[in-house]
């Protein structure tokens, strides 16, 4: 799928918006005085607890599947039962053996069928995509999909609207989604702004990916922030990454947890991985306004009340 995800543009994203918009909230841009010139955008209080719902909304509805099958250490498994469930989708989740129990307790307690498979992300994927050959359910991966992608990015497209001045933006990069998708949703910029991905020092993928001139796979690891742990780049987002991002930045686990703390004080009660932007906005520092990508809250003593009630309204 390289030479397809070189083809996404900008007006894939706008068109994911419009698609998506009924199902999706669009999330507010906060700020917390113990956080000066930083716009936190608020993806915790997406339904379904993260911003994975925008993806998967923009893939389930554009493909009209009526079985799925996706690979996810948690959020993205919860926003394709949110969504697809209700509207009679079978989905089926694959998480790999250290994947976040509450997490797979959310995903089966909205309807969905969980099977955990061996190893890391990586054969994860594997058993995903063996599972959708040998069931003819369709494959919605977590990151790498081009409607995947195009609707992580609507992120940016609503930081780039409501403040169209932000200098940096900080993106969590796990699989590379959001990251990738952002980097889209800025192409329609006026201003130049910098892109900036923060990645686990653990599970740099995307930069020791980058600094070798190719894809590269990393061994699994057991960061804090339990989203963010693949282990390569995906074919789709990879381009896009290396085409557009001004700067990759690796935080440890400690600084991960010390972003959550300053969040939880702020009244945002965000998961590790959603506190890994912060951390690189921290470490690297920025100039001017920067907006940080608070990408989820389904921290276990939220995920009772986060796991998508509203969807079934919308």
């Amino acid at each position: 799928m390289t030479a397809a995800g070189t083809r996404l543009g900008h007006a894939d994203v706008v068109a994911a918006a419009g698609r998506i918009a009924p199902y999706i909230r669009r999330t507010p841009l906060l700020t917390a005085d113990s956080l000066p010139r930083m716009l936190l955008k608020a993806e915790h209080l997406q339904r379904s607890g993260s911003f994975k719902l925008r993806g998967a909304a923009n893939a389930l509805l554009a493909l009209g599947a009526s079985d799925i099958v996706t690979g996810s250490s948690g959020n993205h498994g919860i926003a394709v039962a949110a969504l697809g469930v209700p509207l009679g989708i079978g989905v089926t989740v694959v998480m790999a053996a250290g994947a976040n129990v509450a997490k797979q307790r959310a995903i089966e307690a909205l309807g969905a069928r969980v099977i955990r498979s061996g190893g890391g992300v990586a054969e994860r994927e594997r058993c995903a995509r063996e599972f959708a050959a040998t069931t003819g359910a369709v494959l919605i991966p977590s990151s790498d999909h081009e409607l995947v992608v195009a609707g992580q990015g609507t992120v940016g497209l609503e930081i780039f609207e409501d403040a169209p001045g932000v200098s940096t933006v900080f993106v969590p990069a796990g699989g590379g989604g959001l990251l990738g998708g952002v980097c889209l949703a800025s192409a329609g910029q006026a201003r130049p702004v910098r892109i900036v991905g923060v990645e686990p020092v653990d599970a740099r993928r995307y930069a020791r990916s980058l600094a070798a001139g190719h894809p590269v796979e990393l061994p699994p690891c057991d960061t804090v922030a339990d989203g963010l742990r693949g282990q390569r780049p995906g074919e789709v987002t990879f381009p896009l990454i290396r085409r557009r991002v001004d700067d990759l930045v690796g935080v440890t686990d400690e600084e991960i947890v010390h972003a959550m703390g300053l969040l939880h004080q702020a009244g945002i009660p965000a998961e590790p991985s959603g506190s890994v932007a912060l951390a690189g906005a921290l470490r690297s520092g920025f100039s001017g306004t920067a907006a940080v990508v608070v990408s989820g809250g389904n921290t276990p003593e939220a995920l009772s009340a986060a796991i998508g009630h509203d969807l079934n309204h919308a």
